[in-house]
């Protein structure tokens, strides 16, 4: 605590330009002149992150980091560190420099929404290209919104499609009389219940999931998501057996809780501008969509031939978001496969994955659920 004091004060003099950024020699003389205790281990680990770094530069955040993990003397904050020292990263490389492009400026943006390390943010900036493009989410939010206006038109009904009764007939939907059909697992997130589940599914994939692919690429947020929505109807097969579901909102949820959990874990590094105002918005809009889901799924506004859809892929979603989604969104341009929690989270998951599958085989049966008639 007495380190942390001592950086705290002399935060200024270390950093007069707010770049992020502290000289080792500069550090040092710190150490020495108030006298401050450091263990060997830590200071081992000093060493070595100055001399993987040609400038002589170190991350003030990951120097506080470092000295604050009281684990072994090879720990992840260790490793990583000494990664970070390795990136060669131009001095002049400034998130607040003037006269940016409009592209430029929306990196700038991106960085201080998702990353809580000013070091990460800086390196993320310089290194950014525009190729490979985050395709993904804008690919899924298109094909969602071009298979709702079809049927919108086929049906002539933009809100509570589900109560046409061709809607549910889509070999895109899942029901769980049409168990067999595996892909009805992962294609249900191509269809919604009306426009206002379209444009809220359609808002949180585009605003947060766009930047989240920008930062950590295709594969782990297209991986993230489509384990949402794996784990919705899942989900909602073995809590909600006589209900269907339709949306993508077991994905959205995924995205969304482990952007927010990641924040809330990283809150004092995250520059993003109100964020206590936004993460309550964003709270209430989530519980909002939530409380409707539950709403449409024991009390319908209209009388229909069978339940309505579930709501569990979204709290399924949650939870995928929170454990899985945090470990990889805490792993920026780290190897996950390096990664002890990583594997723990993937194994759960897995062994979720295979229980369910055993469950959709064998427990409707021997439990006699009492399944609506598929379309």
């Amino acid at each position: 605590s007495l380190l942390f004091l001592a950086c705290g004060s002399f935060f200024s003099q270390l950093d007069p330009e707010n770049t992020g950024f502290i000289g080792v020699e500069t550090f040092a003389s710190l150490v020495h002149s108030h006298e401050l205790p450091l263990d060997p281990a830590k200071l081992e680990m000093l060493v070595a992150l100055a001399q993987s770094n040609d400038e002589g530069q170190i991350c003030y955040q990951e120097l506080v980091d470092l000295v604050s993990d009281i684990s072994s003397k090879r720990s992840s904050s260790f490793k990583r560190a000494i990664a970070n020292g390795q990136r060669a990263l131009p001095r002049d490389v400034l998130l607040d420099e003037t006269g940016l492009g409009f592209y430029k400026r929306f990196v700038r943006y991106v960085a201080y929404e998702i990353l809580p390390c000013e070091m990460d943010r800086r390196w993320y900036f310089y290194q950014h290209r525009t190729c490979p493009p985050p395709v993904f989410m804008a690919a899924v939010t298109l094909t969602q919104i071009i298979v709702f206006l079809c049927y919108g038109a086929r049906l002539n009904k933009w809100v509570l499609q589900t109560y046409h009764p061709e809607y549910m007939k889509s070999p895109l939907v899942y029901h769980p009389g049409h168990r067999a059909r595996a892909w009805r697992f992962l294609t249900y997130m191509f269809m919604h219940v009306g426009l206002e589940q379209l444009g809220f599914n359609a808002l949180l994939q585009l605003m947060i999931g766009v930047p989240l692919e920008m930062v950590h690429g295709i594969l782990r947020i297209s991986f993230l998501y489509l384990a949402g929505v794996l784990a919705g109807s899942l989900t909602v097969s073995i809590t909600d057996m006589r209900a269907p579901l339709v949306g993508g909102s077991g994905g959205v949820y995924a995205l969304c809780s482990a952007h927010l959990a990641n924040v809330v874990m990283n809150w004092a590094g995250m520059r993003c501008p109100y964020k206590l105002l936004r993460m309550v918005l964003a709270l209430v809009c989530m519980s909002s969509e939530v409380g409707r889901a539950v709403w449409l799924r024991f009390s319908p506004p209209l009388p229909a031939s069978g339940p309505q859809p579930s709501f569990m892929a979204h709290l399924a979603g949650a939870i995928v978001g929170i454990s899985m989604g945090l470990t990889i969104l805490r792993s920026y341009e780290e190897n996950l496969q390096d990664q002890c929690g990583w594997w723990v989270v993937l194994l759960s998951y897995a062994t979720f994955l295979v229980f369910a599958v055993f469950w959709n085989i064998f427990a409707y049966d021997l439990l006699g659920a009492q399944i609506p008639p598929p379309p």
